[in-house]
């Protein structure tokens, strides 16, 4: 189980346990098994949600892996003037709840812009999900020049975990965070890079590469 989801699971697993104690009390033998049922396959899907699978990170140089397990939504060209300032394209992942939700760093480099934006909660497939919902957006400067992608936050999706810091030196594949139940991710770069997916291919967080330098 992922670290940033320990104390969802505690705080989950204490309400359960307070909900099954007081179901004893209740005399209708068919809701109090009903109760124990649905609460076992709560706390089976919140386990499941947490895990937090090792992966295996390409060691090409000249690469951009994916931020987040999930299937490619969208895949266009946008003009950024937020840290790239110029032409860029962008790939815009889709995280389900039965995706892992750990977040990876993208490529290797230097953390120069952060920029936690409160928004709103639009489903995460929706057109205006990546400029109006609340994210997270990291700018990275690597040696192949500046990178930057955002953790979205979705209509369920409401709590956004991050642990990098501006200056920090990342390394690609490293987790860094995670976005709590469903949302999606979105990496944008200069058009120099080549996208390696295509709309409605499934990726996977550190090890599925989805830019390589032209």
């Amino acid at each position: 189980m992922t670290k940033y989801g320990s104390s969802t699971v505690v705080a989950i697993s204490v309400g359960i346990f307070l909900i099954i104690f007081l179901s004893f009390f209740i005399k209708i033998d068919w809701i109090r098994f009903s109760i124990f049922v649905f609460l076992t396959i709560l706390f089976v899907f919140t386990l499941y949600f947490f895990r937090d699978p090792e992966r295996t990170t390409p060691t090409k140089p000249n690469i951009i892996v994916s931020p987040a397990d999930g299937k490619v939504l969208l895949i266009k060209e946008v003009e950024e003037n937020e840290f790239l300032k110029e032409e860029a394209i962008q790939i815009s992942i889709f995280m389900s709840p039965f995706d892992v939700h750990v977040n990876r760093i993208p490529i290797s480099g230097k953390v120069e812009y952060i920029n936690y934006i409160s928004g709103k909660f639009l489903a995460a497939f929706d057109d205006k999900a990546d400029s109006e919902n609340e994210r997270n957006v990291i700018g990275i400067n690597s040696e192949f020049g500046k990178v930057l992608f955002t953790q979205v936050a979705g209509a369920f999706a409401r709590r956004i975990v991050s642990e990098v810091n501006i200056g920090d030196n990342v390394i690609a594949g490293k987790r860094f965070g995670m976005i709590k139940f469903g949302s999606r991710s979105d990496i944008i770069v200069p058009k120099k890079w080549n996208p390696i997916v295509k709309v409605g291919d499934k990726v996977t967080a550190g090890e599925t590469i989805i830019f390589e330098l032209k």
